[in-house]
């Protein structure tokens, strides 16, 4: 969704789940069809390429082919240095901005006992 700026279901596409339409635009090879049009290809393509294909495999119907959350974040920070690169290069007004995320064995999202 976030790739694509579509919803996960559209009955007005020729294949209405977004895994479905993604798979089928991949065929073709070209990005350029996936990823928002509202970007105007102001991106690196090798991380989106990138993104996509981790997003597809997150959501692969068997669990133990998908990606684990560290390997996850791996990929996306891996994805963001692309972009930092590509707009370093582009852009050398703006400050150079190192950005990354991370996970902990402790989740702030878990649960607490009351």
């Amino acid at each position: 969704e976030i790739v694509t700026n579509q919803p996960v279901i559209d009955k007005n596409r020729e294949k209405s789940h977004i895994t479905d339409w993604v798979e089928f635009k991949l065929t073709n090879g070209d990005i350029r069809s996936i990823v928002d049009p509202k970007l105007k290809e102001d991106y690196d393509a090798n991380g989106a390429w990138k993104v996509v294909e981790l997003a597809l495999a997150c959501v692969n119907p068997s669990s133990s082919r998908r990606p684990t959350m560290p390997h996850v974040v791996m990929e996306l920070n891996e994805c963001l240095s692309f972009e930092l690169v590509r707009k370093q290069g582009s852009e050398d007004m703006f400050p150079r901005y190192s950005i990354e995320f991370s996970t902990s064995s402790a989740s702030d999202f878990a649960p607490r006992a009351r």
